[in-house]
């Protein structure tokens, strides 16, 4: 019987031997981790965002947006495209490393260009004022000009009410139509603003609506004016009787425009080395202070 009892133990032994050689161990399940211990995904990393000095610079060309003005922007006798705010432009890109490209613009439109990239800035003797600087980035004043009030010789003129229900002409969207409609920031004249005005969409045709007697007075700017009446020109008849407001010009950079800044730098530099007030000595106008 001891026999038999030792061999049934050892048959046992074998069995449960074999039984567990042959099971699978199934590993137990990952403790989930609690929520601050899971890897945190990266985000995909965004492109940074192209500054406009760059985006001038990787085209190699500012776009510059004007119309034809004396003595800023225009064409000479010698059919030289030329003026002070052309050659300016000229001396700022050559320092930028970038090409001048000029392109002619609706005075009107000029904004919705600039923000559309039509045009990378305005530089054509544009006044400063508040809305302008609110809406865009404006350089520092660079030159100094007025608004005037431009007749036929021999109008009779003692001031602005001389112009009531009178037509008068002023180029759209500039300085002059504000002394005649108001703006954002200005009131308008109070007797221009009784005068019959008509917009148009240079400066330089309101001068041909006053030669023409069209037109009794046009208000534009003193810089233009200076250049375009008098002894000498095709409008020697006319003449400049009233001066109605001082400012000053600057270029337009769309907003948030990081070029404003380094083109005011070269202005400092033209400004310290002589070449910006021998410019204007050239074309008779006078740096803003």
């Amino acid at each position: 019987m001891k026999k038999i009892w030792a061999m049934l133990l050892a048959l046992t032994m074998i069995l449960s031997l074999a039984a567990c050689g042959s099971k699978k161990e199934t590993p137990a399940p990952e403790a989930e981790k609690p929520a601050a211990e899971q890897p945190a995904e990266t985000p995909a990393a965004e492109p940074a965002e192209e500054s406009d000095l760059d985006y001038i610079k990787g085209k190699g060309s500012m776009t510059i947006g004007y119309t034809v003005y004396a003595p800023m922007n225009y064409t000479d006798d010698n059919g030289e495209f030329t003026g002070f705010d052309t050659e300016l432009a000229q001396m700022v890109c050559e320092k930028l490393g970038v090409e001048p490209n000029f392109q002619e613009i609706d005075w009107g439109t000029k904004e919705v260009e600039l923000a559309g990239k039509s045009i990378d800035c305005i530089w054509n003797g544009m006044t400063l004022d508040a809305e302008r600087e609110a809406n865009m980035n404006c350089t520092q004043p660079y030159v100094k000009n007025a608004q005037v009030v431009v007749v036929k010789k021999g109008t009779e003129y003692t001031d602005t009410s001389s112009l009531i229900g009178k037509t008068v002409v002023a180029e759209i969207g500039s300085a002059g139509e504000a002394q005649i409609l108001g703006g954002e920031d200005a009131e308008p004249d109070a007797n221009l603003a009784q005068a019959d005005y008509v917009g148009k969409s240079v400066q330089t045709d309101c001068l041909m609506e006053v030669k023409a007697g069209t037109a009794t007075a046009a208000v534009l700017d003193m810089t233009l004016a200076n250049a375009m009446i008098g002894e000498g020109t095709d409008y020697a008849d006319l003449e400049i009787v009233d001066e109605l407001a001082i400012e000053n010009y600057g270029v337009a950079f769309r907003k948030g425009s990081d070029v404003r800044d380094a083109v005011n730098a070269i202005f400092d530099e033209l400004v310290a080395d002589g070449s910006l007030g021998a410019l204007a000595e050239k074309y008779g106008l006078e740096l803003a202070d």
